[in-house]
C-alpha cells in the first residue's frame, strides 16, 4: 500500500486500491487537473520475467487502451489516458462504483433469470460493438463484468484482446484466457486468434455461471476442464427459465452454428428487468439560471448549435444548465456517404429489432410520428423552440431531448460534428471538452456518437447523443444531458430510452 496518495504522472493522485489481477492494479485516482475520479491500471511486472517477456506485458497493456478507445459504446469502458509511471505503463479509465458480476455471484449465489438477462444484454451489446469495429476480447468471464451501483453494466478488461490487422502477442499453440470460459474450437486446435464466435461462447459460460452459480464445465482440474468443454455436454440450467434456449443457442460447440452477437443482444433484451431508476432525491424547487437564455434561432437550419436548458422551455429567464449540440445542418449540411461496415466492404441489411418490454418506473412518450421510446415516470414534456421535444426530470437539471428531421437522406453526423467542433461548438459553448466522437451503428444502420462536457454558470455538465437515420432517410438524434457528479446516475436513463426506441416499420 506504498503506493497510497502518490501522485502519477503529475495529475492522478491514488486514493483506494479496488482491484488486482495478473496483468495490474486497479486504483481509484483523483485526476487533480480536471477535479474528477478515474479508474488507474498499472502494471504489474513478476520478477522472473526476461525482456521479451516483460516487453510482451507493455505491448498488451498499451493494446488494451487502444482496443477499448476504438469501441464507442456505453457498456464498455471509457480509457482517458496512458500514461508512464517510472518506466511502467498506466492506463487511465472512467471511474466506476461498481461489483464484478464474479464477485457478486460468489457473495450472493445464483441470479434471478431477468437480472442475468440485463447484464447479457449489456455484454452482447458491447461484444457487437467489439466486433464491429475489429476488437475481439478474447477473456470474457464473469471477473471482467462491471455492474455499476447505478444499474449500468460495463465490458472491462481488454488486456489479452487483439485487434484485426495486428500481430499476434502469442506463441504458436499457446492459449491466452481462462479456461472455464474459452470456447472448444481453441482447446481442439489451439489457435491463438480465436473469431467473434469464442467471444459468443465465454458469453454463454458466463450467463449459465450468472443463473446457476458455477460454469458450465467446472472440473477439478484444467486439464479435466478442458476436456469436458470440448467433448462433453453441460448439465442443463436449472435456474435459466426463459434464457436456457440463449444460453443454449451460445454454447453450441461448432463457432459456425452458434449465435451471434445481434442475435444474443436482441433475445436477451427480451427478458431484462428493468433498472429501477430513482429519483426521489431530486430538488422539487426550479433551479435559478446556470447558463445564458436560449438565443433567437437562425432563419435556415444550418447553425444548428443551440443553447438550452429545461426551465427555458417554459420561461427564459430561468434557465437551468444543458447545451445541446446537433449533428445535421439540415439545408446547408453536405451529403455524405454513411460509413462502411467494420467487418465486411459493404453495408448490411439491418436485422429485425424487438425492443425490450418497457421497464418498471418507466412509460412510453411519442415525440414523433411513428417514433416512441421510454421516459421515466414523474418526467415532464417541454417543447423548446424549433420544434423538438424534451423531456425534463423534477430538478430541471436533467433533461432528454429528441430531434426528428423527416425525409431528409442520409447525412454522417460524425463529419459535420468534426467540422464544426473547433470553430462553433468549443467557441460557443464554454469549457466545452470532447469526451468521444465516433461512428458507430444504430440496429445495423450507420450512426454516430457523441459525449462532452460542458460549463454551466454553476456547474458541469456532461452529454451523450446518438444521431441515426431510418430506412426512409428520417434522421433522429436523441439526447441526455445532467450534471457531471450525477451522471453515474442519469447516464442508465439514456441507455434505456435509446435501446426501447420504437420505429415504425
Amino acid at each position: 500500500m506504498s503506493d497510497l496518495g502518490r501522485l502519477v504522472a503529475e495529475r492522478y493522485r491514488l486514493v483506494e486500491r479496488v482491484g488486482r489481477g495478473g496483468m495490474g492494479t486497479v486504483w481509484r485516482a483523483e485526476d487533480e487537473l480536471l477535479g474528477r475520479p478515474v479508474a488507474v491500471k498499472k502494471l504489474l511486472v513478476p520478477p522472473h520475467l526476461n525482456d521479451d517477456e516483460i516487453e510482451t506485458l507493455y505491448e498488451r497493456t498499451r493494446r488494451e487502451a487502444r482496443s477499448a478507445a476504438r469501441i464507442t459504446h456505453p457498456h464498455v469502458i471509457v480509457v482517458h489516458d496512458v500514461v508512464d509511471d517510472e518506466g511502467l505503463p498506466c492506463i487511465v479509465m472512467e471511474y466506476i462504483p461498481s461489483v464484478t458480476l464474479g464477485d457478486l455471484v460468489k457473495s450472493k449465489g445464483a441470479l434471478p433469470p431477468g437480472e442475468a438477462a440485463r447484464i447479457g444484454a449489456g455484454m452482447a451489446a458491447a461484444l457487437r460493438a467489439a466486433h464491429d469495429a475489429g476488437v475481439l476480447h478474447r477473456d470474457i468471464k464473469p471477473a471482467n463484468v462491471l455492474l455499476g451501483n447505478d444499474g449500468r453494466i460495463v465490458l472491462t478488461d481488454f488486456g489479452i484482446a487483439v485487434q484485426s490487422g495486428t500481430p499476434s502477442l502469442t506463441r504458436t499453440g499457446e492459449l491466452v484466457g481462462s479456461i472455464q470460459y474459452l470456447a472448444p474450437e481453441r482447446l481442439r486446435s489451439g489457435i491463438a486468434e480465436p473469431g467473434p464466435a469464442c467471444d459468443l461462447w465465454s458469453l454463454g459460460a458466463t450467463l449459465y455461471q450468472a443463473v446457476e452459480g458455477r460454469p458450465p464445465f467446472s472440473r477439478d482440474t484444467a486439464i479435466e476442464t478442458a476436456y469436458a468443454i470440448v467433448t462433453e455436454e453441460y448439465p442443463p440450467p436449472r435456474n435459466a427459465g426463459d434464457l436456457a434456449p440463449v444460453i443454449a443457442g451460445l454454447l453450441v460447440k461448432e463457432p459456425g452454428e452458434r449465435m451471434d452477437a445481434r442475435e444474443a443482444e436482441r433475445l436477451l433484451g427480451g427478458h431484462t428487468t428493468g433498472p429501477g431508476i430513482l429519483l426521489d432525491d431530486q430538488p422539487t424547487r426550479p433551479q435559478r439560471a446556470e447558463v445564458p437564455a436560449v438565443p433567437a434561432r437562425k432563419g435556415k437550419r444550418g447553425r444548428r448549435t443551440a443553447l438550452w436548458s429545461a426551465a427555458a422551455l417554459a420561461v427564459a429567464a430561468s434557465v437551468t444548465g444543458g447545451v445541446l449540440l446537433w449533428p445535421w445542418g439540415g439545408a446547408n449540411a453536405t451529403s455524405a456517404t454513411p460509413p462502411k461496415s467494420k467487418t465486411s466492404g459493404h453495408p448490411s441489411a439491418p436485422r429485425p429489432y424487438s425492443p425490450p418490454p418497457v421497464p418498471s418506473g418507466y412509460h412510453l412518450e411519442k415525440p414523433g410520428e411513428g417514433f416512441s421510446l421510454p421516459v421515466p415516470d414523474g418526467w415532464k414534456q417541454k417543447h423548446p423552440p424549433g420544434g423538438d421535444i424534451a423531456y425534463v426530470d423534477p430538478s430541471e437539471k436533467v433533461g432528454l431531448r429528441i430531434n426528428i428531421v423527416p425525409f431528409a437522406g442520409a447525412k454522417d453526423p460524425v463529419q459535420h460534428w468534426r467540422e464544426t467542433e473547433e470553430d462553433q461548438t468549443r467557441r460557443d459553448n464554454p469549457g466545452y471538452e470532447r469526451v468521444r466522437m465516433d461512428p458507430t451503428t444504430f440496429r445495423g444502420r450507420p450512426a454516430g456518437y457523441w459525449e462532452f462536457t460542458f460549463n454551466g454558470s454553476a456547474r458541469e455538465y456532461r452529454a451523450v447523443e446518438v444521431a441515426f437515420s431510418s430506412a426512409d432517410g428520417t434522421q433522429y438524434v436523441v439526447y441526455l444531458s445532467a450534471p457531471n457528479e450525477q451522471w453515474s446516475r442519469y447516464r442508465p436513463i439514456f441507455d434505456t430510452a435509446l435501446q426501447g426506441v420504437r420505429l415504425r416499420a
